[in-house]
């Protein structure tokens, strides 16, 4: 399905998405895209309808088409302390505040989010599927913080975060269970079953 470009009639409008709510590690992402008004391109989609490689070669083609557009991450303590949804709100102004274009419009994903500014904004269930702006920023966030996981797995191997990108795979709770937790987990989060979490952050007090 070709994606529409424009929600509101209104440009230049913005398109917002975040990426990495559900980790249990690293920071949260977002992104802020604001397209051309006749961008188009046959393969911009949701990040996460799309491989690895289909997604650095948009990003790629987004930084070098798009009118503006700016990343912007939040790190864990900041997301135990407003709460992740609320973290990932605050994370997408973030990225809205780096552009250098003023969009006259907001578009996001999903269904929370919170007033910026005097610009009006409206929110969209699925709409990195829906429109080009909100794909693209689902695409920036993705591919930003995918590459900042990679960068930290090296100082912390044992948790394959180049793989599993600090979400809660089975392999990434074993490696907390045995080597306990890091600055770069979210103390928030149940990272383990209620009684090794007790454990876990028993021994990390100590």
């Amino acid at each position: 399905m070709k994606l529409l470009n424009n929600y509101s009639g209104v440009y230049p409008e913005a398109g917002c998405d975040e990426a990495g709510r559900g980790c249990l590690a690293g920071p949260v992402f977002a992104a802020a895209v604001i397209l051309p008004e006749d961008f188009s391109h046959d393969f911009l989609n949701d990040s996460k309808q799309l491989s690895e490689k289909r997604r650095n070669e948009l990003r790629l083609i987004i930084e070098q088409e798009a009118l503006d557009f700016a990343v912007a991450k939040m790190n864990p303590s900041d997301i135990d302390t407003y709460n992740i949804l609320w973290a990932s709100v605050r994370t997408m102004h973030l990225a809205l505040d780096g552009l250098s274009i003023h969009p006259q419009h907001i578009i996001v994903d999903g269904n929370k989010f919170m007033p910026y500014r005097d610009t009006h904004h409206d929110c969209i269930i699925k709409g990195d599927g829906k429109y080009s702006s909100i794909a693209a920023a689902s695409i920036l966030a993705k591919t930003y913080r995918d590459e900042y996981m990679d960068r930290i797995a090296e100082e912390y191997p044992q948790y394959q975060w180049h793989k599993n990108k600090g979400y809660p795979t089975a392999e990434h709770r074993k490696a907390i269970m045995k080597y306990g937790d890091t600055p770069y987990h979210r103390k928030s989060f149940r990272l383990l079953p209620d009684k090794e979490q007790l454990s876990l952050f028993g021994k990390n007090s100590e």
